[in-house]
């Protein structure tokens, strides 16, 4: 009797233990654990991670979601491995990623997005004016931000008609704070509103609108978008030596980066041509077309785009499913 108990009890143990080894040679996707993205609510961003939950979904059997929220908190819920996707991390630009990269709670693969562009802008008709709108040049000189001290009048803040107002990134983003910062570095604090949109697209109604009716206008953005494919802009020079080389990675939590080798070849392949991506974000705004959907129509009008990331079996799987 007392044999038998010892051989249930070895029976017993060496069953547990193949479970826990056929659990840690499962997948991520295939021990049943969602993938989490970040719910990132720019165009480009928004794009990608459609793109990339939809490849996971059903080319890999993933389970995914996304987790809105601003930059600064989805970086934050990286590191505490709360999420596991960033689809479009612009690397080395917020402190947040810093730290959790040098924590070793982070990792960066790949590069969905080469040719990022990012500045402080203004409508080229401020510059040179525009003769078939009848617009004259308001500001001739200016070629640099360290040059918009004595143009403040130009980019009058209506609410504050003794400053000029510089239009920021909404609150929360990375490159708000990075712009607040430069306003202080190039002493324009005092001379210039630091003025925050609520969100990205009514930072993009201040540009448009400005721009419509020939009114100067200062502000931040960046390309892969929409609007720069809308407007005749003008990137204002930095000091010089500043080098703002962008590198656009897909973050991953350090947990998921270890947990989920079958896909990280995925990350690692995934890229969307700039000019490609700038298309199609402005068919996104032209036609209004939500981001999911138009993920959709990516990936059946580009096989030849997105086929190179994924293995055959995959390919197939995803082509099926639209």
């Amino acid at each position: 009797m007392k044999l038998n108990k010892t051989l249930l009890a070895m029976t017993l143990s060496l069953g547990l233990l193949a479970a826990a080894s056929s659990s840690q040679a499962a997948g991520w996707c295939e021990s049943g654990k969602p993938v989490k993205f970040a719910g990132l609510n720019w165009e480009s961003g928004m794009l990608l991670t459609d793109l990339l939950q939809f490849v996971l979904e059903h080319g890999y059997d993933c389970k995914t979601d996304s987790l809105p929220g601003n930059s600064i908190t989805m970086e934050s819920a990286l590191g505490s491995n709360d999420i596991q996707v960033f689809a479009e991390e612009w690397v080395g630009r917020s402190e947040v990623w810093n730290k959790a990269e040098q924590a070793g709670k982070v990792v960066g693969i790949g590069a969905p997005i080469t040719g990022a562009v990012e500045g402080w802008y203004v409508p080229r008709y401020v510059i040179e004016g525009d003769a078939k709108r009848g617009l004259d040049a308001k500001a001739p000189d200016l070629a640099a931000i360290s040059d918009l001290g004595k143009y403040a009048k130009v980019f009058k803040d209506q609410e504050e008609p003794n400053k000029g107002r510089f239009y920021n990134c909404p609150a929360g983003w990375t490159c708000e704070l990075e712009n607040s910062e430069m306003l202080k570095s190039y002493g324009l604090q005092d001379s210039y509103t630091n003025f925050r949109p609520g969100t990205g697209p009514a930072l993009d109604a201040a540009v448009l609108s400005s721009y419509k009716r020939g009114e100067p206008i200062l502000f931040y953005y960046w390309s892969p978008t929409p609007l720069l494919g809308q407007v005749d802009v003008v990137k204002l020079a930095e000091k010089p030596g500043v080098d703002k080389t962008i590198s656009i990675k897909v973050g991953l939590s350090k947990a998921f980066h270890e947990g989920a080798p079958e896909l990280l070849p995925v990350f690692e392949k995934v890229n969307l041509p700039i000019d490609l991506l700038n298309q199609n974000l402005a068919r996104m705004s032209r036609e209004r077309i939500e981001s999911p959907k138009l993920a959709r129509l990516f990936l059946k009008e580009h096989p030849e785009v997105w086929k190179p990331w994924v293995s055959e079996a995959a390919a197939v799987k995803i082509q099926a499913a639209l």
